[in-house]
């Protein structure tokens, strides 16, 4: 087992990445408050892991609500069937809620923890990568809301996260894939070594390489902590932890929530965010074709749906949570390895990119259709 330190002060917490954690039921006891817990989960993850945590919850006032599995239902009717449970089993302010399962259970469970009784304790078990290595890492909780991609939420750090890497063994691949887009946007915002490192061992990571895997876990969870550590609540630095997110959050929007997975759209919005890099001169064409291999490799999308309209685009971007004092902010790479917050790009560099994105996959298929 690896210890890592998110260091907030009187909100620090640790992260544990290992194999069978689930099984070290003396981790979990010791990070929950009181006499009484609430496990939220989901219909996939429910039947493979809930019953590892009984141990740990012996002697505990338990229960446990079961949603459904899917971002379509990272909603307030979710939420409201947590706040329910809480409320008829009286569950007090010392009740610690536990997430297990992927990003959607970890962000509406720790919304659900932030909202009741005005704030109650509750742990990360991330079960999929891409949570493993980004969303339970760093307190940002919240749903969706039909008009936006996580425009409902507060700031709350969790009490530990738990990243048991045996979990990975029973994720689709298609859930890998996603949760790989998240471990290069670390290697292009932050670390190029590591995105070299990346480059190196995707086959293994593809392969489920456990040492690859905890590899990438612990530096992409490293690098998040000195972050999160640094700018807890977005007023900075952490901005650049959403490479690729606003074009990404476009595509989850236009598509529906869940037809597009979010390491998917992501994929595709760094690939868009490095071609806009480019046209504001901060990356060559060759490191922009270095950016769209890598997540190629990973088995992601590179381009935008081709039912996506460059006004669609145009729309759902200026509604996102980025938005401030009317300006649109983006992430932008300065280079490979480091990354920028900018309000200041041209609006005809944004708008050749989407016309770029949103004219090349249908010129494509018209192509395709006219060669048969």
């Amino acid at each position: 087992m690896q210890t890592l330190h998110v260091d907030l002060g009187e909100r620090s917490y640790p992260i544990y990445i290992g194999q069978g954690l689930l099984d070290q039921s003396a981790l979990l006891r010791d990070a929950i408050i009181g006499s009484s817990a609430l496990v939220v989960t989901n219909t996939t993850v429910a039947p493979l892991y809930r019953q590892r945590l009984d141990a740990a919850l012996e002697g505990l006032k338990t229960a446990t609500v079961i949603l459904p599995d899917g971002e379509a239902y990272k909603s307030i009717e979710s939420l409201q069937k947590i706040w329910d449970a809480l409320v008829e089993g009286r569950f007090d302010r010392n009740t610690t809620l536990i997430a297990l399962g992927g990003g959607v259970i970890g962000d509406i469970t720790g919304f659900a923890a932030a909202s009741y009784q005005r704030g109650v304790n509750f742990i990360q078990i991330p079960t999929t990568l891409l949570s493993q290595v980004d969303s339970s890492v760093g307190g940002k909780t919240g749903i969706n809301h039909p008009g936006g991609k996580n425009m409902l939420g507060a700031f709350w750090q969790p009490q530990v996260v738990m990243a048991d890497t045996d979990t990975l063994n029973t994720l689709p691949d298609r859930e890998l894939s996603a949760g790989l887009a998240e471990v290069i946007k670390y290697g292009l915002i932050y670390d190029e070594a590591f995105l070299s490192w990346i480059e190196a061992n995707i086959d293994a990571l593809r392969a489920r390489n456990p040492q690859a895997l905890a590899y990438a876990i612990r530096r992409s969870c490293d690098i998040k902590a000195e972050v999160v550590s640094q700018d807890e609540r977005e007023t900075g630095l952490r901005a650049i932890l959403n490479l690729g997110h606003t074009f990404g959050h476009a595509i989850e929007n236009a598509q529906g929530y869940g037809n597009w997975l979010h390491g998917e759209a992501v994929g595709a919005g760094m690939c868009m965010a490095a071609r806009l890099s480019e046209l504001e001169g901060c990356l060559s064409t060759a490191e922009v074709e270095r950016t769209r291999h890598i997540i190629q490799r990973a088995g992601l999308p590179t381009h935008a749906p081709a039912n996506m309209s460059l006004e669609q685009f145009t729309h759902l971007m200026g509604i996102d949570k980025k938005v401030l004092d009317g300006k649109l902010r983006l992430i932008l790479l300065t280079r490979i390895g480091e990354a920028a917050v900018r309000a200041d790009f041209s609006p005809a560099h944004l708008h050749q990119c989407l016309a770029d994105f949103t004219t090349q996959p249908k010129l494509a298929a018209i192509q395709a259709a006219e060669n048969v």
